[in-house]
């Protein structure tokens, strides 16, 4: 019988090898985007209800929803 081990490397092996000569995909002919990190937000700061002032850096680590609108 074969050990979870032996079968274990075999599987990485091939996936190694297998992998070795693949080419990157070739997103223009996919039509598609490929993934691009999110960029940090500018700073910035807005009126409270209250009338204070609240700015993005004081809200650092925190979650922050902007929710902009318009009534045209």
């Amino acid at each position: 019988m074969i050990s979870r081990t032996t079968v274990v490397l075999l599987a990485l092996a091939l996936l190694t090898v297998g992998g070795a000569g693949a080419a990157a995909p070739d997103f223009a002919s996919l039509q598609v985007q490929p993934f691009q990190p999110p960029k940090p937000a500018p700073p910035f700061a807005l009126p409270s209800l209250d009338g204070r002032t609240v700015r993005l850096e004081e809200l650092r680590g925190k979650l922050v929803l902007v929710f902009f609108w318009a009534t045209w």
